[in-house]
């Protein structure tokens, strides 16, 4: 669909942005807001003008703002009534979609699953912190998965796929299970059943510890009062996102940040590595 259109989009662009890399920046996450709307449609023969139109979108959002505050989630046109989690079930998880997301290299996958598919999208800042490169590197990895997914879109919309909307929601239980268990004393417990036994904790590349490191850092939170509420979660084969808010007790209210994000790596199945970063602003 977007392959037959992608001359008229780039027209839309030119005109508006003239020549240059913004032009095509606008016109890849242009097709990454199709790839996620394309329910929306209800007429073959409107295709055409809606992808033009979501371009002009992205071209005035760049005019209007700095390259690194456009952001796809931004663009969507949301009816008032329509909550974030329905947006999601009905966008964001479509598979055909996660189709093209899983073709992605690893790297790739994760840096375009914190920026464009968690529920608190990270700045360009935060996902080089996180993930521990420079945000020269996160610009052009994302760059690259949007034209990777925008070419992808031809050959996944008419496949068959896996149930991502089941592994993303088997991944929200299991966050609201690992909190419980948390709670009840069993951490160590769920994580040896789990999680790999050779669970590595990273702060950006640079390992931090294994599993009882976690389970101490777990045990000294709960010690002193702050609790974890679990927010959301998206999951592909090989990566899965937890957004919690974090609540610190009455008597100590500036003990940890407000929310923390868990970004774990599989192997076999099981969480090889964990990244936690703690957000100041949610």
């Amino acid at each position: 669909m977007i392959v037959r259109h992608q001359a008229g989009m780039r027209a839309v662009a030119l005109s508006l942005l003239g020549p240059g890399p913004d032009g095509e920046d606008a016109v890849q996450d242009a097709a990454l807001v199709a790839l996620r709307r394309i329910g929306d449609v209800r007429s073959p023969e409107a295709v055409g003008a809606w992808l033009r139109m979501i371009v002009r979108n992205a071209c005035r959002d760049r005019l209007r703002s700095v390259p690194e505050t456009s952001r796809v989630e931004d663009l969507d046109l949301l009816s008032s009534d329509e909550s974030p989690e329905r947006v999601l079930e009905r966008h964001a998880f479509r598979d055909w979609i996660w189709q093209a997301v899983e073709g992605l290299s690893p790297v790739l996958r994760m840096t375009v699953m914190l920026r464009h598919f968690n529920s608190r999208a990270m700045s360009y800042e935060e996902i080089g912190a996180v993930c521990g490169v420079p945000v020269g590197t996160v610009c052009s990895r994302l760059s690259q998965a949007r034209a990777r997914l925008a070419e992808a879109m031809a050959a996944t919309a008419s496949a068959a796929h896996a149930d991502a909307a089941a592994r993303t929601d088997a991944s929200r239980r299991e966050a609201l299970e690992t909190l419980n268990a948390a709670e009840r004393g069993h951490f160590a417990k769920l994580l040896t059943e789990r999680w790999s036994p050779d669970v590595t904790l990273f702060d950006g590349r640079q390992p931090v510890g294994g599993r009882e490191f976690l389970v101490r850092g777990m045990e000294c939170d709960l010690e002193a009062g702050v609790r974890q509420r679990f927010v959301d979660a998206v999951a592909s084969s090989d990566t899965i996102i937890w957004e919690m808010d974090l609540v610190n007790p009455p008597e100590d209210p500036e003990h940890c940040p407000p929310a923390v994000t868990w970004l774990m790596s599989l192997a076999d199945s099981r969480v090889s590595q964990l990244r936690l970063f703690h957000s100041r602003v949610v």
